[in-house]
């Protein structure tokens, strides 16, 4: 099996070009069979929101509901941090399917002994 990999990130729509790149990032290691968690932190955790990760970064990039398509299709998981997630006060009723709320100690149970590549934005 292909090692993990873990992409954190911090940022939300306020800067669409981050949230692509570290999609991209996450896409590319999930669809290549890699276990892939993104560790959703601080306006990132709305990512994880139904609804939310639309919309098209820059002229040529791919849509942000593609890039969220397809890194779910792929399996990858979306661990949420729960005090980012609850300052914001959104409902955990209105996750994506592949959304957890967990912060980092559920985080590295997941990463395990062998450890992961890890990227941050």
């Amino acid at each position: 099996m292909p090692g993990k990999a873990v992409v954190s990130l911090t940022t939300g729509l306020e800067d669409p070009e981050k949230v692509t790149v570290a999609f991209l990032v996450a896409v590319g290691a999930a669809e290549q069979g890699r276990p892939t968690l993104m560790f959703l932190t601080k306006e990132a955790t709305r990512l994880a929101v139904n609804g939310v990760a639309t919309g098209v970064a820059c002229e040529g990039c791919p849509p942000l509901a593609d890039l969220t398509r397809r890194y779910a299709a792929a399996g990858g998981a979306l661990l949420v941090c729960p005090i980012c997630f609850d300052a914001r006060r959104l409902d955990k009723g209105d996750l994506v399917g592949n959304a957890e709320i967990g912060g980092t100690v559920p985080m590295w149970q997941w990463i395990g002994d062998e450890g992961a590549t890890t990227f941050s934005y």
